[in-house]
């Protein structure tokens, strides 16, 4: 059983830890953040910034955790505007292959359409990463165009209605 806890000020050290301990695995398909986002500093004022984002309805954030409480994973909800937020998502190495993602983005979904009234998401991810594709295609995702990122080719989804 996984649940989604919107993030809070005390997610900040859990959170911290859960990029560290995933630094290498996600610079493996996604561009690095960089030193700075992992030193304590830097982060802190990252994390003041995503909540302030949040408390103005602008972003939702979102911890993944798992049945025995710990942080496999994150969703987010960004630049909500007219009934719409981009979606994006990334699970820990130790918890990737086992449906958590999938999971984590159907409850994103219901989240989004009941908690927080959007009525679409939208979603790119590179042509290459077939994980990231089949969770969104299992969520009831479509594919709307390509798209290039990061000088790659991607594919851009969308699904809408949402909350069910």
């Amino acid at each position: 059983m996984l649940t989604l806890e919107r993030l809070r000020a005390d997610h900040a050290d859990a959170l911290l830890a859960f990029e560290r301990e995933n630094r290498e695995y996600f610079a493996r398909s996604i561009p690095d953040r960089g030193d700075a986002y992992f030193a304590p500093a830097g982060f802190a004022a990252r994390h003041e910034a995503l909540l302030a984002e949040q408390d103005a309805g602008i972003c939702h954030f979102h911890l993944v955790l798992d049945a025995d409480g710990h942080l496999v994973g994150r969703v987010n909800l960004i630049d909500v505007e007219d009934g719409s937020a981009e979606l994006g998502y990334r699970v820990g190495e130790l918890a990737a292959g086992k449906g958590v993602a999938t999971a984590a983005v159907a409850q994103a979904c219901r989240v989004a359409g009941t908690a927080y009234g959007l009525t679409s998401l939208v979603a790119v991810t590179h042509l290459d990463n077939l994980a990231s594709r089949t969770v969104l295609e299992r969520n009831s995702f479509t594919v709307v165009e390509d798209v290039t990122v990061d000088g790659r080719p991607a594919v851009r989804y969308r699904r809408s209605p949402l909350g069910h």
